[in-house]
């Protein structure tokens, strides 16, 4: 089926151009705003909003009288994306240079003791930036009054999950920190709605906010490789796990969106979905000890490819496959990545070329999101297409 929706791009390279103090088109945008102390920034992912942050950050610290950063990710293995980063040598100020000790975006429960008094300690101490994930940070706000907050920066990356309904704790924390303590807020997302009927903010307090917006087009015009994008729609009948070889196209890099055990495109067995896929496509050579890579042999002509899995539910060994793709640097280090709940937000795969999506999903945030993975760090000038939803033609 052809895609129903083509776009070219005219490959300007705006928006990957850096400025004397080595920002992008939209992280000096955000510069701009620095003053703000509420701080609403919306701008596609992979637009480089988690330096943005880095650089609002910096110069609250040294300009503003602020003593603390505290960084709040949804998933533990978006945290890679604020690791220490040279920026004097492009021309800023000043590096970002978190100490490990306070980053909380390891391995373990993101409630438990150790975490949570970690933070603690954080806050007590003269440590400056801390890396959390949004768990963590309400776990460790309900033994802490507001005033604590004072004279911090407290940054919250996908904002959309935050939310105006009494029941969200993520929300309720935030009404509270900005209504009874002198905190600076920035919120960053790429997408400011939710699959729901609720707002993200009340319009009160969605007033308080300074607004930078960088859009899709901004960005997506701008770079210098991407051609074209494709979206098109394919359908089946019975198991998608059947009909899932007529799209996949594993000469392509591919990520693999399988469907939540909840919906009706699932077989309510996810890790054997998994498995079909993988004995589809060719013949488990070994999976690596070390990273978790599987190798597989193509039954077609013997090629051997690299697979991730991240529907694994081990919290041990998906932690390898986490950091080895945190780690990718080369076209061939990954080959597919099939995945369930995980790489959906903040997740950078820069040689992606397909994103496929089984079933409907719950919001057009999160279409967007992993669209986003395959289309804002091209390195390719080979079109990129999502095919969401396979759904039964019939019941």
């Amino acid at each position: 089926m052809p895609d129903i929706v083509k776009v070219t791009y005219n490959q300007t390279g705006e928006s990957t151009k850096t400025n004397p103090m080595g920002m992008r088109d939209m992280q000096a945008r955000a510069y701009e705003a620095r003053d703000a102390q509420y701080l609403l920034l919306k701008a596609p992912p992979a637009s480089g909003k988690s330096r943005a942050l880095m650089f609002l950050a910096l110069d609250k610290l040294k300009n503003q009288g602020i003593r603390k950063v505290i960084v709040a990710v949804p998933e533990r293995s978006i945290g890679g994306s604020f690791a220490a980063t040279d920026l004097k040598k492009h021309g800023f100020f000043s590096d970002w240079a978190p100490n490990d000790q306070y980053n909380l975006c390891t391995p373990g429960s993101d409630g438990s003791k150790s975490k949570v008094q970690a933070f603690h300690n954080f806050m007590a101490n003269g440590e400056q930036i801390l890396i959390c994930t949004h768990a963590t940070l309400r776990f460790a706000c309900e033994e802490l009054d507001e005033q604590k907050f004072n004279d911090t920066l407290i940054a919250i990356d996908e904002f959309h999950h935050v939310s105006a309904d009494v029941n969200n704790r993520l929300g309720d924390l935030l009404k509270n920190i900005m209504r009874k303590s002198s905190a600076h807020i920035i919120a960053m997302t790429g997408s400011y709605f939710r699959g729901d009927s609720v707002p993200v903010l009340m319009p009160e307090d969605e007033a308080r906010f300074t607004k930078v917006t960088y859009n899709y087009y901004e960005q997506l015009n701008g770079y210098n490789y991407l051609k074209s994008l494709g979206i098109g729609y394919h359908f089946y009948q019975g198991r998608y796990t059947d009909a899932i070889l007529e799209i996949l196209n594993t000469d392509k890099k591919t990520i693999l969106h399988i469907p939540n055990v909840n919906s009706g495109e699932s077989t309510k067995d996810k890790h054997n979905e998994v498995d079909y896929i993988i004995d589809a496509i060719g013949s488990v050579v070994k999976q690596d000890a070390d990273t978790g890579v599987i190798h597989v042999k193509r039954h077609s002509d013997g090629k051997m490819l690299k697979v991730a899995d991240l529907v694994e539910d081990n919290q041990r060994e998906r932690d390898k496959i986490v950091n080895y793709l945190r780690g990718i640097k080369s076209v061939d280090d990954m080959d597919l990545i099939i995945a369930l709940g995980m790489a959906k937000e903040g997740f950078d795969w820069p040689y992606c070329e397909h994103a496929l999506t089984v079933g409907y999903r719950g919001s057009l945030t999160e279409i967007i999101q992993i669209t986003a993975i395959a289309i804002t760090k091209p390195t390719r000038s080979l079109p990129t297409s999502l095919h969401n939803p396979m759904r039964p033609t019939t019941r």
